[in-house]
Order: structure tokens, then sequence, then C-alpha cells
């Protein structure tokens, strides 16, 4: 698919095979991962990729360990995998007998329990957060729902009733709907009498709730045991359903499914098996520019599939139609490309394109990357492009896929996602390790493959590009006790 930076007489030239001529490298300034706080020191490793040398960082050392309940069985980390970040707290290491008869607040992620499309109860990030309302609800536990919600999610959430009847029939017991304004005696004496489970009205109605009110924020924990967080999708917003009420709980703690996308993002972070190649779709290459420095200075090899080839492309002084550039994107692309000439490793972007015609939108044509003819629209990778692809991934021992392979023009659905989802499923079957990260890359794998490891795919990109850009997650450092006292930071008065 691709074509790769090589460094001839002190110029980027352009080579269309997957080879890489060594030239002076500078890994020892990628040996400190400056982009992000979770990472502590690496040790330098060597790896070989088709032959050449490559100086790459080494990733973090712990094992994956998969922990099991009665009836649940959660992929999450033990103690030391958790090291790179602060020590959460979780429902799974929380003393069951401290559930009994107490008030727990859990945000739940509207996103999994609430979609519109007939819901995979077989699918991991739904079992586990279901299992976490089940799992409080045994303990004796009475249990306080609260999330946000919009017809996007699902057109037919009307109203908090709604809502509640949805939720009912996904966790099997009666959900009941109460206000915001309710007070601390009145729930505890009087409404709790009625049910086990209850929703709170749609956050999304109050502007508190994203300014991080630290009155809104009391009145929600208002009579509030234990707060338990499994949203994870929410956890890059400074929310206060999120973020604020942990200030007010004795004890705040991930539920299952948080657990589990933690230790999803851990594993995409870890270089534990080489070659690691990143796969990169999507736009914005400005604002992801931190993000891809991080990637650049610790993967094998970046793959671009998406709107941000085009930037690439235009930084190395190739031919890009005027529209397809993305303002103020030269400069952060040109570092990028640095970053993997200093450390001998390659960027691919697509060889040719499938375009759509702009006056016959049914006309379509084939033309290389760099030579795209006014009047023409790409709209998908190309078939040079997706060989080319295939070839260079075969012997990759692990893939992170993040972003759609989508372009300005594109409809909903990729033939070149099919082909790319099609080539992932057949390198899982060799070891590879793959992770899937966004909304439609993860739907194209789940159309493409029946048996997808859900626990291999991140719908939620926000959080992970985040993440890569160095930055703290709030809904993370909110469980973390040690730094609880700073939360105090985040409020908007």
């Amino acid at each position: 698919m691709c074509q790769l930076l090589n460094s001839v007489d002190g110029t980027l030239s352009l080579l269309n095979k997957l080879t890489f001529y060594a030239f002076p490298t500078k890994t020892s300034e990628f040996l400190h991962p400056k982009f992000s706080p979770y990472f502590g020191n690496k040790t330098a490793k060597r790896w070989r990729f088709r032959g050449v040398r490559l100086s790459l960082q080494g990733g973090l050392e712990a094992s994956y360990h998969v922990k099991s309940s009665n009836k649940f069985k959660a992929n999450c980390c033990d103690e030391g995998e958790m090291e790179p970040f602060p020590h959460v707290h979780t429902l799974r290491k929380f003393p069951k007998e401290e559930l009994v008869e107490k008030v727990v607040m859990v945000r739940i992620d509207s996103s999994i329990l609430l979609r519109e499309e007939e819901m995979d109860k077989s699918s991991q990030s739904v079992s586990s957060a279901v299992f976490t309302i089940k799992y409080l609800h045994e303990a004796g536990a009475k249990i306080i729902l609260v999330s946000d919600w919009r017809k996007k999610t699902n057109s037919q959430l009307r109203d908090a009733e709604t809502v509640a009847d949805m939720l009912s029939s996904v966790f099997q017991h009666r959900v009941v709907t109460i206000k915001c304004d309710y007070s601390a005696t009145l729930l505890k004496m009087e409404v709790l009498k009625e049910a086990d489970i209850f929703l709170l009205q749609n956050l999304s109605e109050y502007k508190e709730e994203v300014a991080n009110n630290s009155k809104f924020a009391e009145l929600l924990s208002s009579g509030v045991d234990i707060f338990v967080n499994d949203s994870f999708s929410q956890s890059h917003k400074i929310l206060a359903s999120t973020v604020g009420v942990a200030r007010f709980c004795s004890a705040c703690i991930a539920g299952f499914h948080f657990e589990e996308s933690l230790c999803q993002l851990q594993k995409v972070a870890r270089t534990n098996k080489r070659p690691y190649v990143a796969i990169i779709g999507g736009g914005n290459l400005y604002d992801k520019a931190a993000a891809l420095h991080f990637l650049v200075s610790r993967c094998d090899g970046l793959v671009f599939v998406g709107m941000m080839s085009f930037q690439i492309m235009h930084a190395l002084g190739l031919s890009v139609p005027s529209y397809l550039v993305e303002p103020g994107a030269y400069k952060a692309a040109l570092d990028i490309i640095q970053i993997a000439r200093d450390r001998n490793i390659p960027i691919l972007y697509p060889m040719d394109f499938w375009c759509m015609n702009e006056h016959l939108p049914e006309k379509m044509n084939i033309f290389p990357s760099h030579n795209i003819l006014d009047g023409w629209l790409p709209v998908d990778l190309g078939p040079k492009s997706l060989d080319e692809l295939n070839s260079s991934l075969v012997k990759c021992k692990k893939i992170l896929w993040i972003g759609p392979v989508k372009f300005k023009f594109s409809g909903r659905c990729s033939d070149g996602a099919s082909k790319l989802t099609q080539a992932l499923n057949e390198l899982r079957k060799r070891n590879c390790d793959i992770t899937v990260v966004g909304n439609m890359a993860c739907k194209a794998m789940v159309m493409e493959s029946k048996s997808v490891l859900v626990n291999d795919m991140i719908e939620n990109a926000s959080v992970l590009w985040e993440f890569f850009k160095g930055r703290k997650l709030p809904g993370v450092m909110a469980l973390d006790r040690v730094c609880s006292v700073n939360l105090t930071i985040y409020f908007f008065l």
C-alpha cells in the first residue's frame, strides 16, 4: 500500500517496497517517553524488521492476567501491571460485605447499555457493565444509576422513564426514576423503600455536569456512601458525575467494565511484542500531533490510511489537492517524519485511491496518490495500497488500528476497511496481537468477523488519543485516593 521514507544525500526520497536504508539515528532522545506521565524509563532494545536493524524503546514487562468471579471472568490486570497508572481501587477487590445496605452511585456508559442496535449480551463490554450492577444488587446495595444519553445513541430514548424501562430489561431488575433535587434524608428514608435500583435524570440536561460544578456534584452524591465509575469512555473528561462526586464519597472505585477498559489501555501502550505497527486512520493531524509523537517514538512503524496520510504526503513535498490539506498541520507532519527518520522506522501512506467524480458521483476511477486529477475526490484505498498493506503487515507481532479508513468524501461503508479487517483476522490466527480502536473501526471488525475478541476493541478513540498525548485522565485520577486531595483544581464554581 505504501511509500516509505528514506534518506539519500540528506534528502527524503520515496520507495515503494518495504526496504529501509540506515541513516544516522538519534534514538537516545526517545528512550525516555516525555509524552506520557504514566510510563517509567525503558530500556533500548534491538530488533530486526525485514533485515533492517532498528533501535527501539522497550516496553512494560508486566504480564496480563485474567481474574474470575463465580459468574464473571474479568480481563483485568494484576497489581504489577497497574503500576504505570495511579493505584485504582476496584469493585473486584472491594470487600463485598461492606456493600450491604450501602447507597452506591454508579456512573454507567449509555453508549454500551442504551445503544439502538440489538445488544450483544455476549460481548465483554456489555457483560462486564451489566455484571457491575448485578454484583452490587446481589451484595445488598441500593444502587443509583447516573448517565447522560442522547437521541443519536438511541432514537427511542425519549425520557428517563423510557430509559429506566430499557435498563430494567437489561438488568432483569426493576429500575425506578428519581429527580436530581432529592435530599439525603428523603433518599434514605422514603425513596429507597420503593426499589433497589434507581435512575437519575439525564445529566446532559444539566450544564453543571460538564462544568464540574462542585455544588451540583455534592447534590448528586447526597446520601451516597460509595461511588463506582463504570463509564471509561468519559474518563478523559472532567465531569461532575465522574470527578466532582469523588470528593464527597467515602469510597471511589472502578467497576468491572472500567477496570477492563483500563487494562486494555495499558495493553495498547505495552511494547512487549515486536514488530509493533500502528495503523492510523481519521484526520486532524495537528490536534493529534503529541499522540503521534508518542506512537512514532514507540512503535516500529506507522501506517496512515485516512485523511492524515495527505498531510504526510504534503510534508514530503508530494502533490496534494489544496482541499485535502489540513491548515496548520504541515509543521506537525514534518516533526513526525523527522522522528521516524531519526529512529530509522518507516512511515507508510497509500499508493493509490479510488476516487469519485465530483460532478458524476456514480463514476469511479483509480488514481495514484500523488496524481489525483482535478474534479476527482478520494473515497477509499486503491487496490495497490491494499495489496502492499497486506504484505507489509505479514511479519508484525502486534498491531494497533486506531481511527477509520475514511476520507473526506467517503460513504459510511469502505471496501478498504473491509479488506483491512480481513487481513487483520488472518494475522490474528498467526498469533499477532491486534487491538482495534474507534467506533467505525470496531464496527468494521465486527461485521467481518463474528469470532473477533471484543476485549481487543476499544470503541471510544478519544480516551486513547488523550492518553497518548500524555494527559492524565481525570476519571482515572479521581479514583486514585492518593491524589484525591488535588481534585479541587478541577472545580469551576
